[in-house]
């Protein structure tokens, strides 16, 4: 199947669709949410052919959704965003991705860039030494059998009961770092073992630790009550479920395409692998999903308390790092959303996409309440960052969703062909960023010219209105696997 640019009727400046007569498979309509220079980049992968896919999900609601940094995944787009009908409609591991619970958080500083810039490459190695990273890379906790079903179960609260969070950042966590639903006994030994080490590491890939301040402020009223302000430095922190998510991800996709016959369900992609949410396969996934995603919050948690020492070592014991927001964009979540009118349950599926919940959300901390859920968008290195904050529109249009990053343009194969790693890293020393990597394949891998860019992605849902620009972040320190 081939999509072409006349396939794709524009209904707004911002927002595109393949209809439901496009394929006679589909049950709703395919929505883009791009500028055309953004659609036009889409287009050179297959991200729009797995988009008209999930079109085809048993349950789907309203539409098959993508954001403007969408690119090619497994099964489902990362940036995909599709909502099945609660509790019959379809769940797909493929919707959620092989790292769960994959999310962002940004610590803040009462500390501002002009009063520690001479102190960056130094603050750069010992959070280098204090943060473990690289693949497969294990940390300084080591789980017990009873520790991980603990980990599994209460997710980042495990972490503040034996001293590595703070009890005030539970307040700041999508879902307070904890889903309910967690059964760790749905998780396999051979998962459990590949996460009993890798507490409080970010793994390799995309993920990191980045040291920022913030360059711009676009809204001073949201700004203020996140904490932030011009000029204050900040930690960005990248990273999810590691070994043990993907080791989940693989098992119920395995059972889950092996349950399919059973429920007469075809899909056009085998990727696109899925079972009723109610029927036991969809439950044992879910429950299976939700431990997982608490190991991810647990792991962030860790991360933070390992910046905060970094941070202790560096600049001394008063000063110190405050949670501002932690949010996944790999996960699935049961929630009501409004479709053709009517109040539906729903089982969103957001994957490489972002909550992004207006003002009035009883979830978020009573000092956010009042402006909306913020919205965490990194870059890539050498670029920037942003905060947004959701909107009203968002539940609306995207069931509560946004973009997650700057998303990929060239394949990792591509840009290491591309990339001279070494010359790379001295180009940003020279323009204030300080990399610390445990290899020069990972820093030609996460180059600045293999993502989109990222200013572009966030100005087109900043038009579109499903979220608000906040603050803009610049890099001046990051550490990668």
């Amino acid at each position: 199947m081939k999509i072409r640019k006349g396939d794709i009727h524009k209904i707004e400046d911002y927002l595109w669709e393949i209809p439901k007569s496009f394929r006679p498979k589909m049950r709703v309509p395919a929505r883009v949410l791009a500028s055309e220079p953004l659609l036009d980049d889409i287009m050179e992968d297959r991200s729009l052919v797995q988009l008209v896919n999930v079109a085809s999900l048993p349950g789907i609601q309203g539409a098959s959704l993508v954001m403007p940094d969408v690119h090619e995944g497994y099964g489902f787009p990362i940036g995909g965003v599709a909502a099945t009908l609660y509790p019959d409609g379809a769940i797909s591991p493929g919707g959620i991705g092989y790292d769960i619970n994959c999310g962002v958080r940004l610590l803040t500083s009462n500390q501002k860039i002009t009063d520690i810039r001479h102190r960056l490459e130094e603050l750069s190695k010992e959070m280098y030494a204090q943060i473990p990273s690289g693949m497969g890379k294990g940390g300084q906790i080591r789980l017990s059998p009873q520790e991980m079903e603990d980990v599994l179960r209460t997710g980042a609260e495990w972490a503040v009961e034996k001293g590595y969070g703070k009890k005030d950042d539970l307040a700041f966590m999508e879902s307070r770092g904890r889903l309910g639903n967690a059964d760790p006994s749905l998780i396999s030994e051979m998962a459990k073992k590949r996460g009993t080490d890798q507490l409080g590491t970010i793994g390799s890939g995309n993920h990191f630790v980045e040291v920022d301040y913030v360059e711009e402020i676009y809204d001073t009223t949201a700004a203020k009550a996140f904490g932030l302000s011009k000029g204050q430095v900040v930690v960005l922190i990248h990273t999810g479920s590691r070994g043990l998510g993907h080791q989940v991800a693989t098992d119920y996709i395995r059972r889950i395409m092996a349950a399919m016959p059973h429920y007469g369900i075809e899909v056009p992609d085998r990727e696109l692998a899925c079972v009723p949410f109610n029927s036991e396969e969809g439950q044992n996934y879910f429950k299976a999903m939700c431990a997982a995603a608490n190991y991810a919050w647990c792991n962030r948690e860790v991360i933070s308390w390992e910046a905060r020492t970094a941070w202790k070592n560096i600049f001394g014991s008063d000063q110190s790092l405050k949670l501002m927001y932690d949010i996944a964009h790999n996960i699935a979540k049961v929630e009501t959303h409004r479709v053709h009118g009517e109040e539906v349950g729903t089982i969103v599926h957001r994957k490489g996409a972002t909550r992004a919940f207006g003002p009035g959300f009883e979830e978020l901390p009573e000092v956010y309440r009042s402006v909306g859920q913020p919205v965490i968008i990194p870059g890539s290195m050498g670029t920037c960052s942003y905060v947004l904050v959701g909107t009203t529109k968002s539940q609306e249009l995207t069931f509560g969703s946004c973009c997650h990053g700057a998303g990929r343009r060239l394949s990792r194969t591509a840009a290491k062909k591309q990339v001279n790693a070494p010359v790379l890293k001295e180009q940003l020393k020279e323009e204030g960023i300080f990399v610390e990597a445990g290899s020069f394949k990972g820093i030609a891998e996460e180059a600045p010219i293999a993502y989109k860019d990222v200013n572009m992605v966030v100005e087109t849902v900043a038009i579109s209105g499903i979220a608000k620009k906040v603050a803009k972040l610049r890099p001046v320190a990051v550490i990668k696997g």
